[in-house]
């Protein structure tokens, strides 16, 4: 291979090992980046352009030769060259070239590193996926709010270590979910503002020698600001961690989510059947039917993870500015937007096509689980609760001693013989609906609570969106 098809070639006069070539190479997954990049070099033509070293023509020239490079991405006929194309950003200079002749195209790169490009190239790509994420996510928060509001009569049991609790309802433990979501939404948002900065302008690490106007850069490609120190501006990886930390919360809040809906989806519980379209069958139990949608989404959550955990082993001991480990970022970056994006979207789709058993959690609620309202009743009669959760235990053991099948069973006078606090009215206490409809401090499980916490994620999603270039 000659020297003269690598743009670093001159300094170099042997060959390069045909390995080290292919292990060079990001091209074959940096593509995903075209546009960005061809947005980013028609920005930097006009820079050039202003600083005298393009012509008009020339910049025309090179605006129009990139659009026809980008025409052929979108249309799928662009050639890469294998052992020439080393990245997006060397494939699309060379077919510039072919296009619009070498000489004009060869001024393009005046002042530019492709480390300040391949990081801006990153941001712009970046913050697009962002956009789509953020729709994916409220797409999936709209599912819960409207869940919350379609099932809110059905009563169910919430669980402590995973044994039966205290009544709450179906709508509450869906609007726990959403909370953590909404949360992720609000940290999507704020991650966004961060992304969008403009590394442009910062050459291969000290600055650029021909004044290139880097506000006028940052305004045409629709970034924020400036990255307002040339060293950090081609070496920062920042926002690619904090993307796939970001991701790794959310995945982990999609597996807790999914981890739920899989126990309350087997024979044991009984409380939700997956639709057909987010179930398989079993290749040797023909009675099977298996929530592999919600199992994927619990075990790519561990995908993402690691993906985070990886690149900042890459981030840990590099020195200042552009080292080549940093092209380590891209396909854990472009692996995890996929993931992320695929996640919530089988995630809505199981949400809104779920199926709920409200007789089968009506019948999981057991009188045991009342007494604590039973102790609150007590406390309503003017004794202390440490008192009262005493004399709560002790009607536990009292019916289990009697043989009964509740603590509904026992007699006022059982009661009585407990504590003389006990009257007729004790008997009110045995409400499932009651109970749960006691709980009405903000946050709980009542009917007007609920509503409430619904109204609240609406806003949520309504709050200022992140800004679409």
């Amino acid at each position: 291979m000659s020297k003269s098809t690598k743009l670093w070639g001159g300094r170099f006069t042997g060959q390069t090992d045909p390995l080290m070539t292919v292990y060079n190479e990001s091209i074959h997954y940096d593509k995903v980046m075209h546009t960005a990049d061809v947005i980013g070099s028609q920005a930097y033509a006009r820079a050039l352009c202003q600083r005298g070293i393009l012509t008009t023509a020339e910049r025309d020239a090179i605006i129009e030769g990139l659009n026809k490079v980008e025409a052929e991405w979108a249309s799928g006929q662009f050639q890469i060259v294998p052992g020439v194309d080393e990245d997006i950003h060397t494939a699309n200079e060379r077919r510039l070239g072919e296009i619009i002749g070498t000489h004009i195209a060869g001024k393009l790169h005046t002042g530019r590193s492709r480390n300040d490009q391949v990081a801006t190239d990153t941001r712009i790509w970046l913050r697009g996926k962002l956009v789509e994420i953020e729709a994916c996510l409220t797409d999936l928060l709209k599912a819960h709010a409207g869940r919350a509001a379609q099932d809110i009569e059905v009563l169910m049991p919430g669980y402590t270590h995973l044994q039966r609790a205290q009544p709450i309802r179906w709508s509450h433990w869906i609007l726990a979910h959403a909370h953590a979501f909404a949360t992720d939404l609000e940290r999507l948002r704020q991650l966004y503002k961060r992304v969008n900065l403009c590394p442009l302008g910062s050459g291969a690490l000290a600055g650029n020698p021909f004044e290139v106007d880097r506000d006028f850069l940052a305004k045409e490609l629709g970034f924020d600001g400036v990255i307002g120190n040339s060293l950090i501006g081609v070496s920062d990886r920042d926002f690619v961690v904090e993307t796939l930390q970001w991701a790794t919360l959310t995945m982990n809040h999609i597996s807790k989510w999914a981890e739920d809906l899989i126990i309350y989806s087997t024979a044991e519980f009984g409380f939700v059947k997956s639709a057909d379209a987010y179930s398989t069958g079993s290749s040797l139990m023909p009675q099977k039917k298996n929530p592999d949608a919600l199992e994927l989404l619990r075990g790519k959550s561990g995908r993402v993870f690691g993906q985070m955990a990886g690149f900042m082993y890459t981030l840990k001991g590099l020195p200042s500015t552009y080292n080549k480990d940093l092209q380590e970022d891209k396909e854990p970056l472009f692996d995890c937007v996929r993931t992320v994006m695929d996640s919530l979207q089988i995630a809505t789709g199981v949400l809104s096509t779920l199926e709920i058993n409200p007789e089968k959690m009506r019948a999981a609620l057991t009188m045991d689980m009342l007494a604590t309202d039973l102790a609150d009743y007590l406390v309503r009669k003017g004794v202390p609760f440490r008192e009262t959760h005493h004399i709560s235990g002790s009607a536990v053991s009292l019916a289990e001693k009697k043989g009964l099948s509740g603590i509904d069973k026992l007699t006022v006078e059982d009661y009585k013989g407990l504590c003389d606090k006990f009257e007729e009215d004790v008997k009110e206490v045995f409400d499932f609906e009651r109970s749960v409809e006691k709980r009405a401090a903000i946050g709980g499980p009542c009917r007007k609570r609920v509503l409430q916490q619904i109204e609240e994620i609406k806003a949520k999603i309504a709050e200022a969106a992140i800004f679409r270039v």
